[in-house]
């Protein structure tokens, strides 16, 4: 097998598509492609410090509540990076909710937000450590309760892609609400793509637990990092495990995220290394998600895993180098998604 690096110019559309997915009509221009994401809504408590924590002690920081939800995140950074994307989620009805919609009409998601009285909107606390190297406690909140009678099924059936996070299958509900909706938006022609999301959560679930609710759903596209793949394979060398999962997922895309390491695709049988786009790291949190996002909105738009991956990997190198999850655009962040000219040399 070969290594191949290469630049992230466009393709045709159509020249490649994901495994199992059918090439466009002639007169259907990939940007009016939808994608679908389902799963979690939650409000990152996001706590940063500037020296390392000693225990029963006090020290400054920063302390900040922040939009998060790994599939939200996902939802988001692809329509920043283009695609017509719905958001399909429960939450509290409570302030938090009410916050939650609003958020994601100013990102302009296409929210489909099914409210609960039983349960509080999601919430996470993330510390960031002095080196940017981030740990999270999750609330169990109301986007754990997603029930198969709330699903929107006239939205899962016209989508085109539907993205999964594993945060969604660690628990019933909402798993089964989830893998309906899966079977949905299959049947109505959609290509599916899925996050595995914690290496500790897998951990706790078990391999073989977590293989048996996601490997029969026909996965188009599996987006590990590292650490995940590792667990799941039981390999070490970022090659060993791509080709591991190809097999655990054998209708897959496999596109692992090495974060400091860059990425690397497995498209067949070659494997294609991205470099990283920055090492400059200040808080690594929501940078896979951004990553999932940019890849499948660049992927479904022009068609080329490896360009894909180039792209999504300098919007995560940008996240790295911001506070939160989901940081307020700026200049850098629009020449990266080509809505201004660059004005740096060699962009």
């Amino acid at each position: 097998m070969s290594e191949k690096s290469d630049d992230a110019r466009p393709t045709a559309p159509n020249d490649h598509r994901l495994p199992g997915e059918q090439p466009l009509p002639d007169n259907q221009h990939p940007s009016a492609r939808q994608l679908g994401v389902v799963g979690d809504f939650a409000w990152d408590v996001l706590i940063r410090t500037n020296t390392a924590l000693l225990k029963g002690g006090d020290t400054f920081g920063e302390v900040v509540l922040m939009p998060g939800g790994s599939a939200a995140n996902v939802a988001v950074w692809a329509t920043r990076c283009g695609l017509t994307t719905h958001f399909i989620g429960k939450i509290g009805r409570d302030r938090l909710g009410q916050l939650a919609r609003e958020n994601l009409d100013r990102e302009s998601v296409l929210a489909h937000f099914v409210e609960s009285d039983a349960h509080l909107t999601g919430s996470v606390a993330v510390f960031v450590d002095h080196t940017g190297e981030r740990s999270m406690v999750s609330g169990h909140g109301a986007d754990f309760y997603l029930l198969p009678s709330e699903l929107p099924h006239a939205v899962l059936g016209r989508i085109d892609h539907l993205h999964l996070t594993a945060w969604s299958f660690f628990t019933d509900p909402p798993r089964t609400a989830v893998r309906q909706a899966a079977a949905i938006a299959r049947a109505g022609g959609a290509t599916l793509s899925l996050d595995p999301g914690s290496f500790q959560m897998l951990q706790e679930m078990g391999v073989d637990t977590f293989l048996s609710v996601t490997r029969d759903l026909g996965i188009n596209l599996f987006l590990p990092n590292k650490e995940e793949a590792a667990v799941l394979t039981g390999h070490q060398q970022p090659r060993s495990m791509a080709k591991a999962l190809a097999e655990l997922y054998p209708t897959a895309l496999i596109v692992l995220k090495l974060d400091a390491d860059g990425a690397l695709v497995l498209l067949e049988e070659e494997f294609h290394h991205v470099p990283p786009a920055t090492n400059n790291l200040v808080d690594a949190t929501g940078a896979g998600d951004a990553f999932a996002g940019a890849f499948i909105a660049h992927y479904l738009e022009y068609g080329a895993a490896d360009q894909a991956a180039h792209f999504a990997t300098k919007v995560a190198a940008w996240v790295i180098e911001h506070p939160g999850a989901r940081p307020s655009g700026d200049q850098r962040l629009n020449e990266i998604l080509g809505r201004v000219p660059s004005s740096r040399p060699g962009n």
